[in-house]
């Protein structure tokens, strides 16, 4: 029986969950069931279909789970869609410290019979600033 995510952000909670407990079978319950999903990883390739999905994320898991905290999420809904726009936290161990990347991530969800579901997740490097800097529409502004 499919999980039912009731909300697009709940969806996308259980993403960045099994992503840090590197579970794979619960981070794909929060794919779409389909061939039309698209997956991009900081500095990837574009990442088509189910199967695809599944691989890069079983060989990124491979070596344990990512601590990523979403933070300054932007969101546009409507009723069947869902897209966010957030700065994911990704803290990184080395050997001799511990020191903290961001990443730009936009993902996207669709709503369906069993409920809210990933369909893009679209994620690139961004500066140590990110938030901070992000740029605003100001009245007057001209591009």
């Amino acid at each position: 029986m499919p999980v039912m995510f009731a909300t697009a952000e709940e969806a996308e909670l259980a993403f960045y969950d099994a992503l840090e407990k590197a579970d794979l079978v619960r981070l794909m319950q929060v794919w779409a069931d389909d061939e039309e999903i698209v997956c991009v990883h900081p500095g990837g390739l574009r990442v088509v279909g189910h199967h695809a999905v599944q691989e890069s994320f079983q060989e990124i898991l491979s070596s344990g789970g990512l601590h990523i905290r979403p933070a300054r999420t932007m969101v546009v809904h409507s009723m069947m869609s869902a897209v966010h726009s957030l700065i994911e936290q990704v803290t990184v161990h080395g050997t001799q410290n511990t020191e903290v990347a961001n990443c730009y991530a936009t993902n996207v969800f669709h709503k369906g019979p069993t409920g809210w579901r990933m369909v893009i997740h679209h994620a690139s490097a961004a500066p140590a600033q990110a938030g901070t800097l992000d740029l605003h529409d100001i009245p007057g502004l001209l591009h």
